[in-house]
């Protein structure tokens, strides 16, 4: 079988090297000193070829990769290209071109000077036209970056470096452009090629000044602030904004003065007003200072927030005047000062802490607050109806303070802690008819929202229905017109219950805990200052022994061998004790052992016996 000498680069015809071991790329490009350069040396491959091919296939040593040689990269070209010699490499010239001018009779032509860029890497030129403020003229890119031929007629003879030159005329799509004068990269690269450049041209004037007039009219120019934001604005650049510092350094900073100003017209008086100074941006904001009742509407901003000149310039075309409105900053504003708003002189007589703080530490400003003689405020009563009695009071007198009334606002904290606290006690009505002085009650106090609920109880066959007596409701103490209070409601007072009057007798074993726990709000159920008033009483004896004889004789006068809650009650009084129905009831809850609210001998003179210890 005939083999080729040579294989194609064909797939299923490549090999690959069973020797290699480096397979990284060779690196073509270098930075040497900050600049892009290529290697020029060869790079050899030393590879043993006919080894080889001895060792892939047994293939013939000369079929595929020959005899061994010295093998010669060609990746690296040895005439590199263009783009690749001129890579960022750009000729600068100035030129100019003359342009007609129609529409103007005091010139003829204008001058219009401009950049050409030259790139070496694909023959392109790029004209542009530098931008000048304020010379309404659409200035910038003239030309973008090209080709350009040579002449209209012939499209592809195209315009290369050796044909620009200094002191020439190009032509450029009709445009004749002259150029003056060159960069020094242009300069030397000529140089290097070999081609001499012509001397450098000054650049001619149009001989036509238009503003020569205007200047010996002697008339000072024009604020240019505003045309040139109107020329920005314009071509779409935004707003510039200058006093951006300003603003980050201030945001939030404002001063506060008050000032009065004496009204000489038919309404007449002192008015007094809040001028806020922002030092963000020097506006002034003037808030009227609202009287109540004053007969007079209420304006809440006579100036709104703006700058505020010093002598107002009033036109009919504002932003017009030739003339410049000096307004007021931060120093104006001293106490003592007079600030004009508006042909309105107002006194500065007052400012905040703030103020002074930053007059003291900006500028050594100490301000002093001037005294003014004013009027004494004038009040006036308006005396709150009568409850009606439809609802609670609280909410009735929410239609009265207010046009639209809100439910009256509950105590939370205390309906969730007191919620599960009843204080019930036993009472009996005190009436001025004697059948109605027997009847007794059962009356709850809600310690969660202070309200209170009556039960009366009866004995069968008594003509009395039992049942409820007084819904759940919230009652007022007449002496002091306040709601009840669970400090209110001790053992022997009396409590107003809608005219109804009450006295309570005895309570529950929860009520009684109750009130034995919380000794600072219920002080005569505090079982050590009831002791202490027996303890005084005691020590008018010789011994405790003679004190607890002297109250069995004064107590037990039926020989019973039982005390009751009303023996009890005016043996003490014998004694000159001063106790309260609520203490003689802590002492009997104290001494009972037995609960059946009776004392024995027994148990009276071991209680006494501890006391007078």
């Amino acid at each position: 079988m005939n083999l080729p000498k040579t294989v194609p680069l064909l797939p299923g015809f490549q090999f690959t090297d069973p020797l290699k071991q480096n397979f990284h790329k060779t690196q073509q490009f270098a930075v040497v000193n900050g600049t892009n350069c290529e290697k020029e040396k060869f790079i050899a491959e030393d590879v043993d070829y006919d080894l080889m091919a001895s060792m892939k296939y047994n293939a013939p040593q000369n079929l595929t990769y020959g005899t061994k040689k010295e093998a010669v990269n060609d990746y690296i070209p040895r005439i590199p290209p263009s783009w690749l010699k001129y890579d960022r490499k750009v000729l600068r010239f100035n030129a100019y071109f003359q342009e007609h001018v129609v529409e103007d009779p005091a010139e003829n032509y204008r001058l219009r000077k401009c950049l050409i860029y030259y790139y070496l890497d694909d023959n392109t030129l790029y004209i542009t036209e530098p931008k000048i403020e304020n010379s309404g003229i659409p200035q910038g890119v003239f030309l973008k970056r090209q080709m350009v031929p040579k002449t209209l007629e012939d499209r592809n003879d195209f315009i290369t470096w050796r044909d620009i030159n200094i002191g020439i005329n190009l032509h450029v799509y009709g445009r004749v452009f002259r150029v003056l004068d060159c960069d020094e990269f242009t300069r030397a690269f000529y140089q290097e090629n070999g081609v001499a450049l012509n001397a450098p041209e000054q650049t001619p004037s149009d001989n036509f000044d238009y503003y020569t007039s205007i200047k010996d009219l002697k008339i000072p120019p024009p604020d240019t602030k505003e045309y040139k934001e109107y020329f920005e604005v314009k071509l779409k650049g935004g707003h510039p904004n200058g006093g951006l510092a300003k603003y980050l350094q201030n945001d939030r900073k404002v001063l506060s003065f008050d000032v009065v100003w004496n009204d000489v017209t038919l309404e007449g008086g002192l008015k007094l007003y809040t001028v806020n100074f922002f030092l963000a941006d020097d506006t002034v904001e003037v808030k009227e200072v609202n009287e109540q009742n004053s007969g007079k509407d209420p304006f809440p901003l006579l100036l709104r927030r703006q700058k505020l000149p010093k002598e107002a310039l009033l036109t009919h075309y504002p932003g017009m005047n030739l003339k410049k409105e000096e307004h007021y900053r931060a120093t104006d504003f001293i106490i003592g000062n007079f600030v004009n708003i508006y042909n309105r002189p107002c006194l500065i007589y007052n400012c905040d802490e703030f103020t002074k703080k930053w007059f003291k530490e900006a500028l050594g400003v100490d301000q002093v607050a001037i005294d003014l003689k004013k009027e004494r405020p004038k009040k006036f009563w308006q005396p709150v109806p009568p409850y009606n009695g439809f609802g609670s009071e609280e909410d009735s007198l929410g239609s009265v303070y207010s046009l639209q009334p809100r439910p009256p606002r509950k105590d939370i904290n205390k309906m969730f802690t007191c919620d599960q606290n009843i204080l019930r006690y036993e009472g009996r009505l005190i009436s001025e008819n004697r059948e109605d002085n027997a009847r007794t009650f059962i009356i709850s106090f809600f310690c969660g929202d202070d309200t209170v609920q009556v039960y009366e109880k009866t004995e069968r066959n008594s003509g009395v229905w039992a049942g409820k007596f007084l819904e759940k409701n919230k009652h007022k103490n007449p002496i002091t017109n306040q709601y009840y209070t669970e400090k209110d409601f001790m053992l022997g007072n009396t409590v107003v219950l809608n005219q109804f009057r009450f006295q309570l007798l005895r309570c529950d074993e929860f009520t009684y805990r109750y009130l034995k726990e919380h000794p600072e709000t219920f002080k005569e159920a505090n079982i050590d200052k009831v002791l202490e008033k027996i303890r005084i009483a005691a020590r008018r004896f010789k011994s405790p022994e003679d004190f607890a004889v002297d109250l069995f004789k004064r107590l037990d006068k039926n020989n019973s061998g039982f005390i009751e809650f009303e023996e009890l009650y005016n043996g003490f009084k014998e004694l000159d004790v001063n106790l309260s129905i609520q203490e003689q009831y802590t002492i009997m809850r104290r001494f009972d052992s037995n609960g059946d609210f009776k004392l024995s001998m027994e148990e009276l003179f071991n209680g006494l016996f501890s006391v007078a210890r």
